[in-house]
């Protein structure tokens, strides 16, 4: 049996992030089905911190606007087609409704959710993408995660305590610096066993194969 311990260089307002989740998640399901031995192989995902824009406003702002400034107003529809045409085939519904901001807290939100045991992280994630992407959420909104949150299984409480400190703050930060200086400009990134790399939203087979590399090399190391 092989371990795959995966770490997903992302940030919540990335829509090619939240595509890339979706194709890993697909990728995960073809090579249990498909690769021999494979449905015996365990996956562990875990998310790392970049920040798309660093000076984001602490207070959401709709992301309409904020695409138009960045890319100008000519630019916005034909972005917007081509990204919700590849949501679609996905199943993921871009309604271009949210506000984006600061992600800071939603990557804290993960430093916390991580210590709930095996498949919160991800589904508190999953939740968080959901509300912000498809629901028209606001990712500065500390209401918002803490409701994304208590739907993956945390506490709202503790969950609220812990967005309210500061707790998970320095992490996070190291880790976009990090990403960074480690080379990694734009996300997704995915990391496979500390080894294998793919960057950006690939297809589902670009995942499979690299799952396969991976297997392989684990079984000669060991022996």
């Amino acid at each position: 049996m092989t371990q795959f311990d995966i770490v997903m260089t992302s940030d919540k307002v990335c829509p090619f992030c939240y595509l890339g989740k979706k194709r890993l998640d697909r990728a995960i399901d073809a090579y249990k089905r498909t690769v021999p031995g494979g449905g015996g192989d365990t996956f562990n995902v875990s998310y790392r911190a970049f920040y798309l824009n660093p000076y984001a406003p602490a207070r959401g702002v709709p992301i309409r606007e904020a695409m138009a400034e960045k890319f100008g107003a000519a630019r916005f529809e034909p972005m917007k087609a081509r990204l919700q045409a590849m949501g679609k085939s996905e199943g993921i519904d871009f309604t271009f409704e949210c506000l984006t901001g600061s992600t800071r807290d939603a990557h804290r939100l993960d430093k916390l959710t991580r210590t709930k045991g095996p498949g919160v992280e991800e589904a508190v994630a999953q939740v968080v993408y959901e509300e912000y992407f498809e629901k028209g959420g606001d990712i500065t909104s500390r209401d918002m995660l803490v409701a994304a949150a208590a739907k993956g299984g945390v506490d709202p409480a503790e969950a609220r305590a812990w967005l309210e400190s500061d707790a998970g703050g320095e992490q996070v930060d190291r880790e976009a610096r990090d990403a960074v200086r480690e080379g990694i400009h734009g996300v997704p990134h995915f990391e496979i066993n500390g080894e294998f790399h793919i960057g950006g939203a690939e297809d589902v087979q670009t995942f499979v194969t690299e799952f396969v590399r991976a297997k392989e090399a684990a079984e000669a190391k060991s022996g």
